[in-house]
């Protein structure tokens, strides 16, 4: 692919010095001390979770990732009764963490794990994690991504009975997904509360697939852990690198949106035996390979990643390629970013709010419910140190890696890549229910106990 380099006989002396500076020098972050973050968003607690700790007898590690960048994704348990959050470590010593917030403003940790030989392991290690709740009682899946020159470089996941928390001397490990179908590790998971009544875990693996787990059946102990699909990536050169799943209340349809290799692409996986694409995104300029999608609670629009540095977050319009009116949808009807110099990560959508993890730039909310014409609302920048440089794509690694959003009452949880977890409130935003907004009540929250088809309020 031929890359356009801007023609020197149109750049003046003054602008070729400035795009020299601005290649060569880092972009400090802009905002003064006392300023970090929006007027409307507040710190309830940090924790800095080791973080920032350099490595210094692993010379395979290099630059910010011998210097602590650690934090990786997070997870937020939904009941009030049930205040705990999970955030993963990587690198070694790879670990996750289990921090009550009964009290957000005095957030604890109450349980650490670290895995056996911890500095035998390569690789990144524990990356995302995800919860879910079973015949009453509630489980943690870990997942890893281990390296082969080091042990369990075949583990996907490691299963874990979080029922007795806030006690940590309840908290046991169940079972793992770890065999030649899980070489290479799970680098996302998803945790879905299917039409049918299964608790399905998809995660991403080596091959041009998401795979597919019934985590009843690994409970029970099945011989294929579980196993009982998959679904494919059309572009077959690569799978995904993430995705997820939402129930489409107008359809009846189990909704599968995938991230990865080509663009992006959404399936009908209600017959999880016979997933049937319904459209996708693809052919889309600067896209060769998805990395975050997420769609809107009607399933009408998506926001999209790609991580390339400078690459706002996109917003598709579904229908027309839901409608059958074109082949592909290759082209966005709005896109956002906090910073044109950086891009952003992870991201939830709470309707009309997208609440993303965009790296340099910390915490940032945006409201789409204008899609063509998104604004920034809140934000708060996890990461108060230097900003990356134009000229290293990688430098700018350093900030929000993931976000979560509690429904029950707003909580904003973080994970900064070094400075570790976050616990954030914004005003006015005091919780969530998709039905406030003329929406269906459907997020990445899951309704363990009745299932994903909506249950509407009685109106008063």
């Amino acid at each position: 692919m031929n890359r356009r380099r801007a023609n020197p006989r149109f750049l003046t002396p003054a602008l070729t010095l400035w795009l020299m500076f601005l290649n060569a020098v880092p972009v400090v972050a802009q905002r003064p001390p006392g300023e970090q973050g929006s007027r409307n968003v507040h710190v309830l607690s940090h924790i800095p979770l080791g973080g920032g700790a350099p490595l210094a007898n692993r010379p395979d590690l290099s630059g910010l990732d011998a210097m602590g960048r650690r934090t990786a994704d997070i997870e937020l348990e939904q009941d009030l009764d049930r205040p705990f959050v999970y955030v993963s470590s990587r690198f070694p010593p790879t670990s996750f963490s289990i921090i009550s917030i009964e009290d957000p403003e005095h957030a604890e940790v109450i349980y650490k794990w670290t895995v056996d030989n911890p500095m035998l392991h390569q690789g990144s290690g524990a990356l995302d994690g995800k919860y879910f709740k079973s015949n009453g009682r509630y489980y943690y899946v870990q997942s890893f991504q281990f390296g082969g020159g080091g042990p369990d470089s075949d583990l996907g996941a490691i299963v874990f009975d979080v029922t007795g928390l806030p006690d940590p001397s309840q908290v046991r490990e169940v079972g793992r997904l770890q065999g030649p179908l899980q070489r290479g590790g799970f680098h996302n998971i998803f945790m879905y509360k299917h039409s049918d009544g299964r608790n399905l875990l998809f995660a991403t693996v080596g091959e041009p697939s998401a795979h597919v787990y019934d985590m009843d059946l690994f409970l029970a102990g099945d011989d294929d852990f579980g196993l009982v699909g998959r679904v494919p990536n059309p572009d077959g050169t690569r799978g995904y690198h993430d995705y997820y799943i939402a129930y489409h209340p107008d359809s009846g349809q189990d909704r599968f949106y995938g991230a990865g290799a080509g663009g992006y692409y959404v399936y009908d996986i209600t017959n999880l035996d016979d997933a049937q694409m319904l459209t996708s995104m693809t052919n889309i300029a600067g896209v060769r390979y998805g990395h975050t999608i997420t769609p809107t609670p009607d399933g009408r629009y998506a926001v999209t990643e790609v991580e390339h540095r400078t690459a706002p977050l996109s917003i598709f319009d579904l229908k027309p390629g839901l409608d059958g009116d074109v082949p592909t949808i290759s082209r966005p009807i709005g896109a956002w970013t906090a910073n044109w110099k950086n891009f952003s990560h992870n991201h939830e959508v709470r309707w009309p709010y997208v609440f993303v993890a965009a790296l340099d730039d910390g915490m940032q909310v945006f409201n789409m419910m204008d899609p063509t014409n998104p604004y920034t609302v809140g934000y708060y920048d996890t990461w108060d140190g230097p900003d990356g440089t134009l000229a290293n794509p990688n430098s700018m690694f350093q900030g929000a890696w993931g976000v979560d959003v509690r429904n029950e009452d707003g909580v904003i949880v973080v994970s900064s890549f070094i400075t570790g977890l976050w616990i954030l409130k914004m005003d006015g935003f005091e919780g969530w229910n998709g039905e406030d907004w003329g929406m269906p009540n459907i997020s990445s929250v899951q309704d363990w106990d009745n299932g994903p088809v909506p249950r509407f309020r009685p109106v008063s």
